[in-house]
């Protein structure tokens, strides 16, 4: 009996029955939810923040400095239990880390979750999630880079906002911090305007305004995950993406999976963040300005490139699933609604 009560507690927090995932989640009726995207609770001062390790390998002195950053916020932190494991180039095994993210969303005194980094292995561990546990449990979850599988994923899945932000060991200056304490602290609707720098500048591609759900997250990412069923609806989105160290030719690779698949022609604007390090390579090359032009003007759609998202030290907080307008004359993002609740 004490093996079967522990088997099926392992099942449930850790998401490895296939068919959980597959159920639609249920209300008090026992009758299927309606497909409405569900909002976690806000920030407040003294919640305890959960720190995993989903992707790449985490060092001790990595926890040490976040709990410090977390700590000046006036939050709380409650580690993984598998934040510290190694497997390869992996923060564990794939079960383990997947454990941990069911388990964060399981625990009540969590009341929001920060990936550690980025790096690779979200995608790995997608299968293993249970999606019914967290549209129960609706949290925020945050992180960039890597992590854009796991906000994608929840937020198509589970029906909940997620929110492409910083890591844990992301630089918590003023900017970001301000972004992240107004919209996750007090749900504000903030609109989001880059700072007045001569190294973030707004590039039109199209000018306008335009409408839409907000959906994106690192480029390679989003490609790698085309024609899984872990990605949201892209009907009349606001699409943003981002990346880093990647040449150009592959930035149009890239955009040419996305136009391919059919994604790019349902979009009602498009934002390009930085690209963090990309090179035009050793051969002949567009620039990424041609490169981008020849995916998206034809698209009649509001777009820029230069908005504060990605591998930079000043970073937005970017609600996925929520409602934005944008100005690709000015580069602005301005959300329509509160990204969380604040009952």
């Amino acid at each position: 009996m004490v093996m079967t009560i522990k088997r099926r507690e392992f099942l449930i927090t850790c998401g490895l029955a296939t068919l959980a995932t597959q159920i639609p989640p249920l209300n008090a009726q026992g009758k299927p939810s309606p497909n409405t995207i569900c909002k976690p609770p806000r920030l407040q001062l003294g919640d305890t923040v959960g720190l995993i390790a989903p992707a790449g390998i985490v060092d001790a002195k990595d926890i040490e400095a976040a709990q410090q950053s977390f700590s000046q916020l006036g939050l709380k932190v409650k580690c993984g239990k598998h934040i510290l494991d190694r497997y390869g180039y992996l923060a564990g095994k794939d079960a383990d880390r997947a454990q941990d993210v069911n388990s964060m969303f399981s625990d009540r005194t969590i009341k929001a979750i920060i990936a550690m980094r980025g790096g690779w292995g979200c995608n790995r561990i997608l299968p293993l999630l249970n999606y019914s546990l967290i549209r129960s449990h609706p949290k925020i979850i945050m992180g960039y880079s890597d992590i854009t599988t796991l906000l994608l994923a929840i937020n198509a899945r589970s029906r909940v906002t997620t929110f492409h932000g910083p890591v844990a060991t992301s630089t918590w200056n003023q900017f970001t911090v301000d972004y992240f304490k107004r919209i996750l602290f007090n749900g504000e609707a903030v609109t989001m305007e880059n700072l007045n720098s001569s190294e973030v500048r707004v590039e039109t591609i199209a000018p306008g305004k335009a409408r839409g759900k907000l959906v994106g997250g690192n480029l390679s990412v989003l490609s790698a995950m085309v024609g899984s069923p872990y990605l949201p609806s892209w009907n009349k989105s606001i699409l943003f993406v981002e990346e880093i160290g990647e040449d150009v030719y592959r930035i149009d690779r890239m955009l040419t999976q996305l136009q391919t698949a059919g994604i790019l022609n349902q979009i009602a604007g498009f934002i390009f963040g930085q690209c963090t390090n990309c090179s035009l390579g050793d051969e002949p090359s567009f620039t990424l300005m041609q490169v981008l032009q020849d995916h998206i003007l034809p698209l009649n759609i509001p777009a820029w490139y230069g908005s504060m998202i990605g591998h930079i030290k000043d970073k937005f907080t970017l609600p996925i699933g929520v409602e934005v307008e944008i100005n690709a004359d000015v580069g602005t993002i301005g959300m329509l609604e509160a990204a969380v609740s604040v009952v």
